[in-house]
């Protein structure tokens, strides 16, 4: 039997059919110069690992509103502008037989009031409470400033409206699907954390409150695109961006929410497991709570395909995908540096490990289209002499 032929098999996300298990987890990139609508570099970037055979593209987290995120070159989905540039970007990945979703991104209290996208907004930056995350730095602001006291949103419907109108501007620009970040400590994972949310209304307090703003996102999405297009990104175990609870928190909180979920019929859900790179360390403690992801929830998920995220090497994919544990495995650090990782699997070649940290999220080049393509879209092809 040839090596990875259960991870190079087709299969289908709900409606969506892929010629292989490969999907290209979402990846910051802060490329998107000189503000944030997906450019030439951008269309370049996607388009090559489309080509290099990826079944399903996540897109980096895409911003849904004029935010004053840590990542000034991130691409957002809110304006005609960002429309026109993302149709590009899908019309080429179709093109090399790849699928591509937008992953819908609100970042929450992790933005800053003095970032010139969020003074443009006109806004403040929104939360479900007005409590600080601890860590983080605003490289490109005057004195590397850190988070701020968010203000607490009046009423969460504000923000699922931008969830909504975010994704009927994916629909137009062509994507196959969305993807709601769900994840990593950013808005919805911040509704999710009894720490971050101290709410005393319907969105806050029990579990199933603190629950309601993610699955009342997901419904907005749900009427714009059907249930399987849809998909969620899910980090049960904490740590990155101050988010965290106790284990019997965690697995009363994220089993109720993964069971809701569910119900609703989604393509998929990815479950991020736990990394040691992804655990933020406060007062000499680590923030996350580690346990197995696939044990604790895989038994609640009896719909949607199972994704699992971080880490994962293709080899251990192709046991879990061939033992039934998963459908589908996300990649992202071996498609940084291998624009064909599929290609390099299907032909026996080896993997280029030789990665180029210090570019991986634009790290402070100047913002040159030119400049920026180092560490970006220069890796090679294996036939370009590997």
């Amino acid at each position: 039997m040839p090596a990875f032929s259960n991870l190079l098999s087709p299969t289908k996300l709900g409606s969506v059919a892929l010629r292989n298990r490969v999907v290209m987890a979402s990846l910051t990139r802060d490329r998107s110069i000189p503000t944030n609508v997906p450019n030439r570099l951008n269309l370049e970037y996607y388009e090559q690992r489309a080509k290099g055979g990826a079944g399903l593209i996540m897109t980096e987290g895409t911003l849904i509103s004029q935010q004053g995120t840590e990542w000034q070159n991130a691409p957002g989905i809110w304006s005609s502008e960002h429309v026109a540039g993302w149709k590009k970007i899908t019309d080429a990945v179709h093109v090399h037989g790849a699928k591509i979703f937008c992953q819908l991104w609100h970042v929450g209290r992790v933005a800053h009031p003095k970032a010139s996208e969020q003074i443009k907004s006109g806004l403040p930056v929104y939360a479900p409470s007005a409590i600080s995350a601890r860590g983080g730095t605003f490289r490109f602001l005057p004195g590397k400033p850190g988070y701020v006291t968010p203000t607490e949103v009046p009423d969460p419907n504000i923000l699922i409206e931008q969830y909504r109108q975010a994704a009927i501007n994916a629909k137009q620009a062509g994507f196959d699907g969305v993807e709601l970040h769900s994840a990593n400590g950013y808005l919805v994972n911040q509704f999710l954390d009894k720490n971050s949310n101290r709410r005393t209304d319907k969105w806050g307090g029990s579990y199933i409150n603190r629950c309601r703003f993610g699955l009342e996102a997901l419904k907005a999405i749900i009427e714009v695109w059907s249930a399987d297009k849809v998909g969620i990104k899910i980090n049960p175990t904490g740590g990155y961006n101050d988010v965290g609870m106790s284990l019997d928190d965690t697995l009363e909180t994220f089993s109720h929410y993964i069971k809701e979920v569910d119900d609703m019929g989604l393509a998929y859900i990815s479950l991020v497991r736990y990394t040691p790179k992804m655990d933020a360390e406060y007062d000499g403690k680590k923030r996350g709570t580690k346990h197995d992801v696939l044990e604790s929830y895989s038994p609640l998920i009896k719909r949607a395909a199972i994704i699992l995220n971080a880490d994962l090497t293709p080899d251990e994919a192709e046991k879990l995908i061939s033992e039934g544990k998963i459908c589908a495995a996300m990649f992202g650090m071996p498609w940084i540096g291998n624009p064909d990782l599929v290609e390099r699997l299907r032909r026996g070649k080896p993997l280029n490990q030789d990665l180029d940290f210090h570019t991986l999220y634009g790290g402070g080049l100047p913002k040159n289209e030119e400049v920026m393509k180092k560490g970006y879209t220069d890796y090679p092809f294996a036939t370009e002499g590997v």
